[in-house]
């Protein structure tokens, strides 16, 4: 049986047992807080190990070039369109609001200028900031770190070894830990629903079909406008050509195992050259998460409304560096998603049982965002393609003249 289905089990039985215990349920609540911790524990050194090895699949930049130049440009640009048109719907539809899940109200946070927010990212002290679990501290040490072992070349490959070796290590006990999810679910969930009833769900839907909106809005304003307005070229062919991509993100959730179908839609279906493919799109992978950034800086939005917990200018400016960098080495693996939500939320002091609450859709908004991830890394492929004049134009618009003929 699948992960997800197990959670899905999980969290349905949860919510029976909280019907049925009603307060009683908060004596399962120490089984989700030990599953809270297992990702505690996690967090740091998957962050530091995960986002060096990303950030070093740049390679050296006077090897990328114009070509590496260009596409690393418009993947930083279109992640900061995502979180900021994430923070603006969120905030337009209050999500999160109103469920009341804090016990107490919190505490007011102060405001900090943008000159101490600047100073507060950047860690004094590497060891200090993993010790006190300060994320995005650790994650700008991280990217630092991983561009000074591309600059170092074959003497920093011994660093990296270890880097990788300890990534993938994190990652075999990222997925050792996710299967204890269905039981941490379902034990928050009954606390969750015995404290607060089964009203909270109807918030959970809004939060999807607000997601599902922008990620649309996304794909057509800002992927759909770099095709047609800025490389002209139309969408249909595109979308058209990228029809098994789509269909393997939808099943699998997973760009990684998504990636050899785009690249040969890319090839065969729209006419993108080797070089370019092979370059862009898993470059994309590694940094391009999209769908992942809109998801993390509304999830945080969510769960900050949903506990009455108040996002001042610093806590926003935090939340955005932090999702900003989170979409670069982001863990492709099972439960990679929450792990890192797990991570964004702990940069500003946002409580963790969240997870717990949207780890009941959690399976539906993967494969939205697998989707916006995919089709948005092809659509960077396919303009940068026209821009280097090595996009075959007769092969990308094959698909549709085979449509119009047949239905001729």
């Amino acid at each position: 049986m699948k992960l997800w289905v197990k959670i899905f089990i999980g969290i349905a039985l949860g919510v029976v047992a909280g019907l049925l215990l009603g307060e009683k349920a908060i004596y399962l609540k120490p089984l989700g807080s030990l599953f809270l911790n297992l990702i505690n524990m996690i967090i740091v050194l998957l962050i530091l190990a995960s986002m060096t090895v990303g950030i070093t699949s740049i390679h050296d930049p006077k090897k990328l070039g114009r070509v590496g130049g260009k596409t690393i440009g418009i993947y930083l640009a279109t992640t900061i369109i995502a979180i900021s048109a994430g923070t603006i719907l969120a905030n337009l539809f209050d999500l999160g609001a109103g469920l009341s899940l804090a016990t107490k109200e919190a505490n007011p946070a102060k405001t900090l200028s943008i000159g101490e927010i600047l100073l507060s990212v950047v860690p004094s002290n590497p060891i200090a900031a993993m010790v006190k679990g300060d994320i995005l501290q650790v994650i700008v040490f991280a990217v630092f770190l991983g561009l000074a072992i591309n600059f170092s070349g074959s003497k920093g490959k011994p660093l990296l070894n270890v880097l990788e070796s300890l990534a993938d290590v994190m990652y075999r006990l990222t997925s050792l830990i996710m299967e204890f999810s269905p039981i941490g679910v379902f034990a928050l969930m009954a606390w969750v629903t015995g404290t607060f009833g089964v009203s909270l769900f109807i918030p959970l839907f809004k939060f999807l079909g607000v997601y599902y909106l922008c990620c649309i809005l996304h794909f057509i304003c800002v992927y759909g406008g770099l095709l047609k307005a800025v490389g002209r070229l139309a969408i249909i062919p595109f979308l058209r050509g990228m029809g098994d991509a789509i269909v393997m993100a939808f099943s699998t959730c997973s760009s990684a195992a998504t990636l050899p179908v785009a690249m040969h839609c890319a090839q065969e279906n729209l006419g993108v050259s080797k070089n370019i493919s092979s370059f862009v799109l898993p470059l994309g992978i590694t940094m391009n998460m999209n769908g992942g950034a809109i998801y993390q800086m509304m999830s945080a939005i969510f769960v900050a409304n949903a506990y009455g917990i108040p996002l001042d200018f610093s806590k926003y400016a935090t939340l955005f560096l932090t999702t900003t960098f989170s979409a670069i080495g982001t863990a492709g693996v099972p439960g990679g998603g929450l792990i890192m939500l797990s991570a964004v939320l702990s940069s500003v002091g946002l409580p963790l049982e969240g997870l717990a609450l949207l780890a009941g859709i959690d399976r539906l908004r993967d494969m939205m965002t697998t989707l916006l991830n995919i089709l948005g890394d092809a659509a960077v492929t396919v303009f940068i393609a026209k821009q280097e004049g090595e996009l075959n134009e007769t092969q990308y618009y094959h698909s549709e003249l085979v449509q119009f003929n047949s239905s001729n």
